[in-house]
Order: C-alpha cells, then structure tokens, then sequence
C-alpha cells in the first residue's frame, strides 16, 4: 500500500508520473474528442435545418387544412330573417350567385301526450300488458311484480326502442308521465292497456291522458315549388345546403342569398407566397447543410411544379398560375395582383374552388384535388418512408448514430491507453526505486570501505 502511494507520488523516480500519465492521455484523446464534437455538431445542424424544412411544410398543410375545413374560404348562405331559419353550406358546395326565397308554413312537431297526477314514483300502478303503436308497428310493454310503478312503466316504454321517449315528470311533488315521440306525422302514436290488464293503467292510454301537441310534418315551400318533411332539418332540398326550420309564417317570405369571401381569399393567396417562400428557402437551407443532397434538390423541384399542378378541372382556373402566382429565377414565388383581382372578377367560383373543390352531390365525393389535398399529397409523399425527407432524416440518424458508436469505441481504446500507461509508470517508478535503493547501498559499503582504510 506504502508503495503504491508512493509510486503515484512519484516518490521513485522524483517525478509526478500521474500529472504525466494524465497529460500524456488527455494528449491523446483531446483532439480525437474534438473531432468527435465537431462531427456531432455538423450532423446536428444538418438535422436542424431538415426539421425546419418539415416543421414549415407540416404547419403549411395544417394551417391550409384547418382553413377550407373551417368554411372561411367558402361562399357563406345568408337569410333575411336568422330567426326563422338557419343555413349552412355542406362542404364542396359553391353557391355563386345563388338567391332563393323560402315561406314555411308549418313546422315539423313530434307528438306528446301526459297523465294526469300520481302521488308516488313507486307505488303499484297495476299489473298487466299494454300496446305501444308507432305507425304501423307495434310494441309490447309488460309491468309485472318487478316494475310495477310509474318508474317501472316509463322504463319499460323507452326499453322498446320505439322511438317513443318517457319521462317521469316531479311537478310540486306530484308525478305525471310524459310520452314524446319523434318529429313526423308518419311517427304519430297510441298507448292502450290490453283488455286482461288492471284498471289502474288505463289512465296512461293516450286516449286517456291528455295531448300536448300531434305530430305533424314541416310544410314549407322554396322559390314557390311545395314540401313537406318529416323534420325540421333537412339537407335534401336546395343542393349543397343544411337548412333547419325554426318559425312558421306562412305570410313571411324568407330569401337565401350567398356572399363571397373576397377579402379572404385575396390575403390568403398572398399569405400562400409568403409561407412557401420560407419554405422554399428552409428547404434550401436544409439542401445546402446536407451538402447539396440529391432527395432534397428532388424535394425542390416538386415544390417548383406545385405553382402550375392541376388543382380543378375548370376550363379557366385550374391551377395557382391562373390567379397570378408565379415562378421567380431563384425559386421563390410572387402573385400579380391585376391578374388576381381579375380572376376573382371573372371567375370567383373557379378561385374558390381551388380551396373548396366541388363535390358529387349523391355520394359526397370530389374529383379535384384542390389546394388542401394536394399539399397533403405532396406533404404525406415527402415524409413517406421512401420519400425524400424520411430518407434524409433517416441518413443523418444513421450518421449520428455512427458518431456516437465511434465516439464509445474511442473511449474504450483511450481508457485502455491511459490504464496502460499507468501500469507503464508504475513499474518504471518502482524500477528507478530499486535503482536508488542499490545505488544508495553502494554508496554506505563506499563510505565503510573508505573508512576502514583509514
């Protein structure tokens, strides 16, 4: 023990040998570990400038996305009187210059009928079957020993799916039941107590309690042509349009217009150049740290033929290019205001498509892609696992990965070197030691043998 602290005191040979041994691999490993660095480094701003370049085309599709779907680059349905009908138009549609007049003269009710008053929820009523008709189909309501109450009753009701809701009404602690069908005269209802059943449930027949409303049908027409529907909501009527029902005035004509989102869509088509060009310049950015990859300058150019893609099949706007949007020399865009105000002009319903494809009025589908869905095209092919993004971000993990794997067999190798030369110093100090322990007992022998001769 004495000795090996001695040893790494450098007692032996009078030098610091652990001062020494630590420069000598610190001298070793200092530039290898810089090396190392300067390649993480390298390989992390790579990855940086390819996430810039993902997170700008995500937040573009995104943000794109969330607009059309949000309906503010779509013609929008307006009403003379908001408080006797509502309208919305369904996606895809495109109203242009729509205008309708609508007069509704009855509303869509469903019917209800109430009992008189009972004291309690749960004391008997009477045992027996009753018949719940809705239409022409039946339904078998049982109370029997296990639901004989007036909460027993309304359960049994709504359990047979009829369409036909019961509630339990507390009205200043007295009890009443409460029967609502559905909307529509053909779901008009009746309620009867079969002929073995007791006396008691006679009183919730609906011939015996007491109707609140009947049901009936919506009567109404649009631009003088005459409908009826069973509710009050119907999107089955005026093409791409939801239209409820809210007040009937049979003397109240109500008109549907349409306004256009001009300003809307103007600021959106430039903020549309602005955020491609940074994602122009991020990509390049992106193309120039992984110097000058191959998928990225792919990435580029696809991004350069997006301006003149097909995005409808309109004979007079069909893609960015028709409404002003233009290639530049280096790769970014820019719009011409004139010839945009000029298709907003003379084509509105073709530049809102470009954001609002029409769609198939039976099955809801769309042959234009639109604007939204190729960025998605574009976005999904870009990230796929052979697409040029996923193939860059995969290349620069299998690079950092390498670093660091290189990185851990460097510093085995460097620890293996410094144990080494510990061992190294070790025993030459232990050496030197032995050599100035013999040369000191020589010299005590010189100093005897001078001494004698004397």
């Amino acid at each position: 023990m004495i000795s090996n602290i001695a040893n790494s005191l450098g007692f032996g040979s009078g030098i610091d040998t652990s001062a020494l041994v630590r420069d000598l691999a610190a001298a070793s490993r200092t530039p290898k570990v810089q090396r190392f660095d300067a390649l993480s480094r390298a390989n992390q701003a790579k990855v940086s400038a390819l996430a810039q370049a993902r997170s700008d085309l995500d937040s573009f599709a995104d943000s794109l996305a969330d607009l059309s779907a949000g309906g503010t680059l779509r013609s929008k349905p307006v009403t003379s009187d908001d408080t006797a009908i509502a309208v919305t138009a369904n996606p895809g549609t495109l109203l242009g210059n729509y205008a309708g007049e609508i007069v509704v003269s009855t509303l869509a009710r469903a019917q209800t009928n109430y009992s008189g008053y009972v004291a309690s929820t749960t004391d008997p009523i009477g045992q027996g079957g009753m018949t719940l008709t809705v239409g022409t189909t039946t339904f078998a309501v049982t109370v029997d020993a296990t639901n004989d109450s007036l909460t027993g009753l309304a359960n049994a009701i709504n359990a047979t799916g009829s369409g036909v809701r019961a509630s339990v009404i507390n009205d200043a602690g007295n009890f009443r039941l409460v029967l609502k069908g559905e909307s529509g005269a053909a779901k008009a209802f009746t309620l009867t107590a079969d002929a073995s059943a007791a006396p008691g449930l006679s009183q919730f027949a609906t011939s015996t309690m007491t109707s609140g409303q009947t049901a009936s049908d919506a009567s109404f027409t649009v631009d003088g042509v005459a409908y009826t529907r069973a509710t009050n909501n119907f999107s089955d009527v005026v093409p791409g349009l939801t239209i409820t029902l809210k007040k009937a005035d049979p003397l109240a004509p109500i008109t549907i217009g349409a306004t256009r989102p001009i300003d809307t869509l103007k600021q959106t088509l430039n903020d549309f150049v602005a955020v491609f060009n940074t994602l122009k310049k991020d990509t390049e950015a992106a193309r120039q740290a992984n110097t000058g990859n191959p998928a990225l300058r792919g990435f580029e150019r696809q991004l350069g033929a997006f301006i003149a893609q097909p995005l409808t099949t309109d004979p007079n706007i069909q893609s960015l290019s028709d409404v002003g949007i233009s290639t530049n020399r280096d790769g970014t865009i820019s719009i011409n205001s004139a010839k945009m105000e000029a298709a907003l002009r003379d084509f509105p319903d073709a530049v809102e498509a470009i954001f609002n494809p029409p769609r198939d009025g039976v099955r809801n589908e769309t042959t234009d892609p639109g604007i939204t869905f190729a960025l998605d095209a574009l976005r999904d092919a870009a990230v796929a696992t052979s697409g040029p993004l996923e193939q860059v971000r995969a290349s620069l993990q299998r690079e950092a990965d390498a670093i660091a794997k290189n990185r851990d067999r460097m510093e085995v190798r460097e620890e293996a070197y410094l144990t080494k030369l510990e061992k190294q110093y070790a025993g030459m100090d232990a050496r030197i030691a032995a050599l100035k322990a013999t040369q000191s007992y020589l010299e005590q022998q010189i100093k005897l043998w001078s001494s004698s001769d004397n």
